[in-house]
């Protein structure tokens, strides 16, 4: 049985998209007919995409040397300006000019952590920064977090408490997951009052392993729950603290390329429960 015109152009524009698929196209028609001048703007707009991705990775790549440079070049400075102004306040003796040391010390602080923190959100969003997932226990990821946390809770007589399932597992990227959830340890250190308690608790899901902070701190707005996750927000009733409102912005994204994610249950003035979820 002789195939149709229909059917030879059909099994054609198959055979195009396959090869197109596998990278594998080449025009087989140089003649006037409609078939032939398809397949010629078809050859065009593969070489056209293929052109445009390698520019696309082109860009990725100078993005990333350029973040790379940055960070780099920004971290030997301010690590300089911090080294020279501890020495300038050991080595004067006259009290004020040890109170300007200290505010240009507090101040370089400020400035090198928000550069860190514009370098983390410039990687994640020009997918730079590379997650890798893998199962293991959540006490590691738990431990990590709150070690870091330590020194600051104590210097507000904060007690952290935490309450684990015995080996419970999940899977998550400890260096990437321990900053998301240090970034929400930090908030609930910043915004509780001296004194007061937080408590680290964990559960287990069919689905999930879930890591839940609660504080005692100044909780959050109803209208203000789905700002918090925003790039740079920061609440009317925070804006005297020190911060620059991306480091939710930066948990969620961490977790959101580890295929979890993360809730907040709270009330003005009655405290904040960030819980994040991470998959088992």
């Amino acid at each position: 049985m002789f195939e149709s015109r229909t059917g030879k152009t059909l099994r054609r524009l198959d055979e195009m998209l396959e090869a197109a698929i596998n990278g594998t196209f080449e025009e087989s028609r140089f003649d006037e007919t409609q078939l032939s001048r398809l397949e010629s703007r078809w050859k065009q707009y593969l070489t056209m995409s293929e052109r445009s991705l390698k520019q696309t990775r082109q860009e990725r790549e100078n993005m990333k040397k350029l973040v790379s440079d940055i960070s780099h070049q920004t971290r030997t400075s301010l690590s300089n300006i911090l080294l020279y102004t501890e020495l300038l306040e050991d080595q004067t003796e006259n009290e004020d000019s040890k109170k300007l040391a200290r505010q240009i010390l507090s101040q370089t602080k400020k400035l090198e952590f928000l550069i860190q923190a514009l370098v983390k959100m410039s990687r994640l969003e020009t997918d730079i920064l590379e997650v890798t997932p893998v199962q293991q226990p959540i006490r590691l990821l738990v431990e990590r977090a709150v070690e870091e946390m330590i020194p600051r809770a104590e210097e507000k007589q904060i007690q952290i408490v935490c309450s684990l399932p015995e080996n419970a597992q999940a899977v998550y990227d400890l260096k990437w997951t321990a900053e998301a959830l240090g970034n929400i340890l930090d908030n609930a250190v910043k915004y509780s009052p001296a004194g007061s308690q937080i408590t680290v608790e964990g559960r287990e899901f069919e689905i999930y392993a879930c890591i839940t902070v609660t504080d005692q701190g100044i909780g959050i707005q109803e209208s203000e729950k789905a700002q918090i996750f925003g790039r740079f927000y920061r609440s009317a009733q925070v804006q005297q603290e020190d911060g620059i409102g991306i480091g939710l912005y930066l948990a969620r994204e961490i977790l959101r390329r580890e295929n979890g994610y993360i809730k907040v249950c709270a009330r003005e003035g009655a405290g904040s429960s960030f819980s994040v979820y991470l998959k088992r």
